[in-house]
């Protein structure tokens, strides 16, 4: 009766929906060496199994074997369980062919999300599948959120290295990362973990409960799964090294700098500098070198820094380190989750080669994260008479009011301990339906066709803003009538402005803080169709004693779209502690047809094997500038003898613009920048050269080098998305072997060298407008370069400035199709497990399984402006942004005897350095940085071990236990190179020595 029961309630729960949900390609599990958790590719001719047909990922083509043209590396459902991962990132970020992009440290940059990133080209540059299709996106950026898929139904991951866009489309430039869930359940699996740091903090732990049935004399299959996590907040004053924010260095006492009069920086000197403390904070402007200090301060006459006296009124020069404001505390080191996460799929045969399938799935993620109150600084109108002041600070200040009217203008900075830390809900839900049929058409012919619809909306909640304008009224007193002090304008005080007291520590009333404090909304709503229909199987036979041509052919049709919905505080930019932005809607669709070839020659002849295969895609985009597309691919595979395959793929791909690209909200802004035609640039860039280039481009003789080219620090310009974009393009090549001796059995070896490069980048207009002058002027120098266009035209032809506001033209600094990527290295696999011909349980035989995959980085080379090639960064071996270690790998070595095993996994993460030692230039020369001015140039390679062990207590229960990060490898405290927490959380361990345990029931 329970299994009746059981049968019809998946039944009904599934096929509700069953005609409106959509299909995968056939995708069998692709098997991996026992107990190793990670393998190379394995090809099964003459191994004692029968894997019947399958479709490997990269192709659409069932095959008979593994062996792929391109680079393939497989990860087992084993691999999550030995490494304690409750995030699917915890398992990927760990192998050499993937850099961290955001992850469960990201809490400043960060989004609540997880991303991937494959060679580190970027998480919309690598295309994340599941069961071979396409996933749900989460932003504008249309880029998959990891915690979305559910890890503990992941029975393996396959990772595609290089272009893939003939087979799946946009986006597949650095591979293709496809997660294949567990299909045709029949049973219940129950199961749990618990992860704590040797601390005894960041405690994690999920819930895991999947039920599948047979129904109909086995016609028809269906399940249901769910999930729970929830992962426990560290701070990162929980660890020494990320206790003080780390900098580039102190200001002293007593080494004065001649030209501020105060305290110089002396950079890495005296090392890495650190915060040590208070309360209140700011950057004030008359000194840039100096640091955030504990105090409000304001900037004097003569344009130092100054700070105030903790009990209010008085002002000292900004001098004693000990000043520097510790946001540590505030930020979060491990962010907390909680999520939620049901699933279903079915199947049913309705008649001999017609069979519905349907996949269903709804996540709800939420990810807060925490910042350090608060700093503001910026100029405004302060009253002389205020009592907030003494008789010290009205005497600083009184020079600054030269139409004697009692009031200055000046710069003012502030941190808002008083409101509290920034905190952000950033809560997140998706759904996702998928529906379809496939079936035989013939006995080497089949079908499948699928439409696939998901939906994702994100919230965030922001608490601890500041209303600019705010906090400008209530600086702004005057007196009353019956002489109280109140916020001279009148539109503010009927909006319920108080006056603030900022000019000490802990001064402020709290209705003036309230007042100045807002909170702030952001959604973003995304949004993919997916409609797939393809035909494949095989076509002739060559006769030369090889397999039959193999063949798909198939049509797709895709829609994205996403708005970015900001409320009024953020679109308008009158809000400091988080990012403002601009609303962003948009959508495009794309028709596609797609075709691919696998023509076996030879097999067993007077070679064992030769092989080749194709692939085409032509995709006609809504977009003008992107239209029709093609991409395509070409490879071989030889195999002079049954021990050693040779194979070759080259990959032409694309990347389409994405509607962050394209629609991202356009504003007109205000940075600072320095045109080098004025006298606000570095004097040794007034030469004779810049000086004709400005004469060319419209500045008049008499104006270069003076300040009516550029009459204020600011210049106003254009940002935001480009509809006119084209795509990226790149082209991939792989050629390695694969080894299989047949007098080491079960030995198997992959070396591929991977070259991938990618043209007409998408990125923000030369990184900004203050680079696009520089670039141009004192490095291009040649008004014809692109990059030089910016700003042809533009300026006003009476002072030669740029910007509307001083009478000329605005630049658009958009989007645009301007830097170029390239990455090179070898990847290499081993893989072997041994008998050992004994059992200490004398329960069957042991056996040792041996897992090794390392990469090898030739080449990482990035450059900004691809008109201006000589300006090419180096990155390989360096870190800015991601380190890149020229090595890494991830190995494990397995001991399994009967019911038991134990494993030890150990990852090696090389070293790296400073990227400025390699990347410093003057003009064109690449002049490098000597290593004894920087804080910490060289980072030493790491080693972390994990220790898994592994008990099946009967047939249907399992226990797992281990220990990741064995002997507590603590990261280097960086300087200003770091990402968050002093160092690279998504690279380097943060969490020290920590423990889990866990348990599945199987029946």
């Amino acid at each position: 009766m329970r299994s009746n029961f059981r049968q019809h309630l998946l039944t009904t729960a599934v096929l509700v929906g069953a005609t409106v949900a959509a299909p995968a390609f056939a995708q069998e599990a692709v098997p991996s060496i026992q107990g190793a958790g990670v393998s190379a590719e394995v090809d099964p001719r003459g191994a004692d199994q029968d894997t019947g047909t399958i479709v490997v990922t990269g192709s659409r083509i069932q095959r008979p074997d593994l062996t792929s043209t391109s680079p393939l590396t497989v990860v087992s459902s084993e691999e999550f369980q030995l490494s304690g991962a409750t995030n699917v990132e915890q398992v990927l970020n760990t192998l050499p062919q993937v850099l961290p992009g955001v992850t469960g440290f990201s809490n400043n940059p960060g989004n609540g999300a997880v991303t991937l990133n494959l060679r580190n080209l970027g998480a919309t540059r690598t295309l994340v599948l599941v069961n071979g299709r396409r996933w749900m996106f989460y932003d504008t950026n249309q880029i998959v959120d990891l915690n979305t898929i559910p890890q503990f139904m992941v029975e393996g991951v396959d990772v595609v290295t290089g272009g893939a866009s003939a087979v799946y489309g946009s986006d597949a430039i650095a591979g293709v990362v496809n997660f294949r869930l567990r299909q045709d359940l029949n049973g219940i699996i129950m199961g749990g973990q618990y992860n704590i740091t040797e601390r005894g903090d960041g405690a994690r732990y999920n819930i895991d409960f999947a039920m599948g049935s047979d129904f109909a004399d086995g016609r028809g299959n269906v399940a249901l799964f769910a999930n729970y996590t929830q992962r426990k907040p560290i701070f990162q004053n929980q660890r020494d090294f990320s206790r003080f924010a780390a900098g580039d260095g102190c200001i002293r006492p007593g080494t004065t700098n001649p030209d501020t009069g105060i305290g110089q920086n002396l950079g890495g000197a005296l090392g890495t500098c650190v915060s040590r403390g208070g309360e209140l904070g700011l950057i004030p402007q008359g000194s840039a070198s100096t640091p955030i200090a504990s105090l409000p301060s304001v900037t004097s006459p003569s344009g130092l820094g100054y700070i105030f006296n903790p009990t209010g009124g008085g002002v000292t020069p900004f001098l004693d380190p000990d000043n520097l404001y510790n946001f540590a505390p505030d930020n979060y080191l491990q962010l907390p989750q909680e999520r939620y996460l049901i699933g279903a799929y079915g199947n049913y045969e309705v008649t001999e080669g017609v069979e519905l399938f349907t996949e269903l799935s709804f996540v709800n993620n939420s990810v807060p994260q925490e910042l350090a109150p608060t700093p503001i600084g910026q100029s405004v109108n302060l009253q002389l008479a205020s009592p907030f002041f003494n008789d010290q600070t009205r005497a600083l200040l009184a020079p600054l009011d030269t139409n004697n009217d009692g009031y200055v203008t000046t710069n003012v900075g502030f941190r808002f301990n008083q409101s509290g830390p920034r905190n952000v809900d950033a809560n997140r839900t998706a759904f996702r339906i998928l529906g379809g049929v496939r079936g035989d058409i013939a006995p080497k012919l089949q079908y499948e066709a699928y439409y696939s619809y998901a939906r994702t909306r994100n919230s965030q909640f922001q608490q601890g803003n500041i209303a600019r304008s705010r906090f400008g009224f209530a600086l702004n007193t005057s007196f009353d009538a019956a002489g109280n002090l109140q916020c001279a304008d009148a539109g503010a005080r009927a909006a319920g402005c108080v006056p603030l007291n900022i000019f000490g520590l802990g001064l402020a009333d709290q209705d003036a803080i309230d007042y100045v404090t807002i909170n702030s909304n952001n959604t973003e709503i995304s949004e993919l169709q997916n409609a797939v229909a393809v035909v494949s199987g095989s076509l002739f036979n060559l006769g030369l004693g090889a397999g039959d041509v193999g063949f798909a052919l198939g049509g797709e049709y895709r829609r994205m779209s996403s708005q970015y919905i900001p409320d009024t505080f953020l679109a308008s930019g009158d809000v400091a502690g988080f990012n403002a932005g601009q609303p962003t809607s948009g959508s495009y669709d794309v028709k596609e047809i797609f075709g691919e070839l696998r023509v076996p020659i030879i097999e067993d002849g007077f070679i064992d094997l030769l092989e080749l295969n194709g692939a085409a895609r032509y995709s006609d985009y809504s977009l003008g500038n992107v239209g029709g597309v093609w991409t395509y691919a070409g490879g071989v595979n030889i195999a002079p003898v049954p021990d050693i395959l040779f194979r070759g793929n080259y990959q032409r791909s694309v990347r389409a613009p994405n509607v962050q690209d394209l629609f991202g909200g356009n504003s007109t802004g205000f940075p600072a920048a320095q045109d080098p035609c004025s006298d606000r640039g570095p004097a040794n860039t007034r030469t004779d050269a810049v000086r004709a280039l400005c004469i060319a481009s419209g500045v008049p003789a008499a104006n270069v080098f003076t300040r009516a080219v550029q009459p204020n620090a600011q210049i106003q310009a254009n940002f935001g998305g480009n509809p006119n974009l084209s795509e990226e393009t790149s082209d991939t090549y792989t050629v390695g072997a694969v080894i299989r001796p047949s007098f080491i059995p079960r030995l198997n070896i992959t070396v591929d060298y991977f070259n991938i490069k990618v043209e007409d980048v998408i990125s923000t207009f030369a990184g900004g407008l203050n680079s696009a002058l520089s670039l141009c002027y004192t490095v291009a120098q040649d008004l014809s370069n692109p990059i030089c266009q910016a700003f042809t035209g533009l300026r006003n032809p009476a002072t030669g400035a740029l910007g509307e506001t001083s009478g000329g033209g605005n630049p658009n600094i958009l989007s645009a199709n301007i830097a170029d990527l390239e990455t090179s290295g070898i990847d290499v696999q081993v893989d072997y497990n041994m008998p050992l011909g004994f059992s200490l349980f004398g329960n069957g035989e042991s056996r040792v399984n041996f897992f090794y995959l390392g990469t090898y980085l030739d080449r990482y080379r990035s450059t900004a402006v691809a008109s201006i090639p000589e300006r090419v960064t180096i990155a390989e071996g360096s870190f800015s942004g991601n380190p890149l270690p020229q090595y890494r790998h991830t190995t494990r070595l397995t001991y399994s005897d009967g019911p038991a095993s134990l494993s030890l996994r150990w990852r090696y993460f090389g070293k790296v350095q400073d990227f400025r030692i390699e990347n410093t230039f003057s003009g064109l020369d690449r002049v490098g940085t000597d290593p004894a001015l920087l804080v910490n140039p060289f980072v030493s390679e790491v080693n972390y071990f994990d220790l898994t062990a592994n008990v099946d207590v009967s047939d249907n229960f399992t226990l797992t236990m281990g220990v990741n990060n064995l002997f507590d490898e603590k990261p280097e405290v960086l300087g200003s190179l770091q990402e968050q927490a002093n160092t690279y959380p998504g690279s380097y361990d943060v969490l020290g020595r920590d423990f889990f345990v866990g348990a599945r029931l199987q029946f």
